[in-house]
């Protein structure tokens, strides 16, 4: 920690208390976060914390933003309000890092100012993981790209105004299909052809939308291409190592929450004439889930402070060990939220208790960003454990 990333902290747990904590239940049940939410976020200077000023960030790295999240959920934000409000940090890295300014004008600056909303999308119905095998066409005609194809549980999908979509520029479409033949490709909200099919419905995050996309003979400019043609597996492969750590954080983000919810539930609330946590079955499992939290935090910040000098060239890339924290702080994430709930008692089940909402949003954590054994198999491959 340094004295700037104190300041942060502070900036960004006061925001919550001010601006979050009060509308979340409503939020919640609304099934999405106000598009003013992202202007407010973006004064605070809490948007773009780890983007390069060159771009419209603040110029900080990976350990800023992790002190953010870090007070942000102390503070009581929710991993479903998080997914929402920072879907930015993984529909801008790739543009931002192109080097193409007329991306960077288009769509980093105004979306670090807030002033828009972005998505990423790459999973497909019955793709999962499978990254290479994608099925979504585009076709170059002239000056255009021709997009044909589908996405599915797209974060920040029904709000967006442009989605970073992968797609395939070259070699057959499907199962097998390999990674050297995809793109990175920004879809604008209003492209002919380019529609919202739905809203879905999900167990946690619930004021995090997500959507369901669909694309019929959708052009977009050969200008919206990011990066080279053909490069986009590897785009994407880069940012993975970013958006696990992220993840991580989330989970041991709430379980420290739920963790100091729930230790103060046990200090007042009596059953047979004394406190909860005078039992010592209670005590112990406070102290399992303090300690399954306090290493799932020490390993993803080394993790993260590896990567950030590997980004400045002073270190082995960490892909593997990304992989293993996000696994690490999601089990993390599973074990506490589910004693916080059962310590909590029938409070613990009641929609609307805070709990009860990290037990849901805790659940799509393994999921998400790569499922945990999709991650630990690939971790057994570049850590050497394969015949």
């Amino acid at each position: 920690m340094t004295a700037e990333r104190d300041a942060l902290r502070a900036t960004a747990a006061e925001f919550v208390r001010r601006e979050v904590a009060p509308h979340l239940d409503g939020w919640e049940d609304a099934g999405s976060v106000p598009r003013a939410l992202h202007a407010k976020a973006a004064r605070q200077g809490l948007l773009g914390v780890s983007f390069p000023e060159a771009v419209g960030g603040e110029g900080g790295d990976l350990l800023d933003s992790v002190a953010l999240q870090e007070a942000m959920f102390e503070a009581g934000a929710s991993s479903g309000l998080m997914a929402a409000l920072f879907t930015g940090g993984i529909a801008l890295p790739h543009l931002a890092a192109s080097g193409d300014a007329d991306l960077v004008d288009r769509f980093v600056r105004p979306t670090l100012a807030g002033a828009t909303i972005g998505a990423l999308a790459i999973t497909e119905p019955g793709g999962g993981s499978d990254v290479a095998g994608l099925r979504t066409t585009a076709v170059r005609d002239g000056g255009e790209y021709v997009v044909n194809g589908t996405k599915t549980f797209i974060t920040s999908g029904v709000r967006a105004d442009f989605v970073t979509t992968a797609v395939r520029t070259g070699g057959p479409a499907g199962p097998g299909g390999g990674h050297a033949g995809i793109s990175l490709l920004v879809v604008e909200k209003g492209t002919p052809g380019f529609t919202v099919d739905r809203a879905l419905g999900k167990m946690g995050w619930h004021c995090s939308d997500t959507a369901e996309l669909s694309f019929v003979d959708a052009r977009v400019p050969v200008a919206n291409l990011v990066g080279a043609e053909n490069s986009g597996f590897y785009q994407i492969a880069e940012q993975f190592v970013v958006e696990r750590i992220a993840l991580a954080v989330h989970a041991y983000g709430i379980a420290a929450r739920s963790l100091a919810l729930t230790a103060a539930y046990c200090r007042d609330r009596e059953t047979f004439g004394r406190p909860l946590v005078a039992n010592q079955v209670v005590r112990h499992k406070l102290v399992e889930m303090h300690r399954q939290v306090e290493v799932a935090r020490t390993y993803t910040r080394e993790v993260a402070r590896r990567h950030v000098l590997h980004t400045r060239g002073q270190g082995e890339n960490v892909v593997a060990e990304a992989c293993l924290a996000k696994q690490t702080a999601c089990d993390a994430a599973t074990h506490v939220c589910h004693e916080a709930v059962q310590l909590h008692g029938g409070a613990g089940y009641l929609h609307g208790t805070e709990v009860e909402r990290h037990y849901r949003d805790a659940r799509i954590l393994p999921i998400g960003g790569g499922a945990t054994e999709v991650l630990t198999d690939l971790a057994a491959r570049l850590l050497g454990y394969t015949p």
